[in-house]
């Protein structure tokens, strides 16, 4: 007989500070480190494991502002 244990981890948080109006999805994923480099961001986006205010995002270019939420790879990241 097989068990399984699930482990539950608490969502990480970040609050990303940004000094113009947007930042696009892909810069921002390598800025806060959850991507190594741009294909690194481009492959979380094009394998749907990002999430943009609770929707999922297929854009890898959006441009991201004040107030909005990022989820992806056990991290939240709002844009402050």
């Amino acid at each position: 007989m097989l068990r399984f244990t699930l482990i539950f981890r608490p969502m990480k948080s970040i609050n990303f500070e940004i000094s113009g109006e947007y930042i696009e999805l892909i810069k921002l994923l390598k800025a806060t480190g959850i991507a190594e480099h741009g294909a690194a961001s481009k492959q979380l986006v094009s394998n749907g494991e990002v999430k943009l205010n609770g929707q999922q995002e297929s854009r890898f270019r959006a441009k991201l502002r004040k107030g909005d939420c990022i989820e992806t790879c056990g991290t939240k990241i709002t844009i402050a």
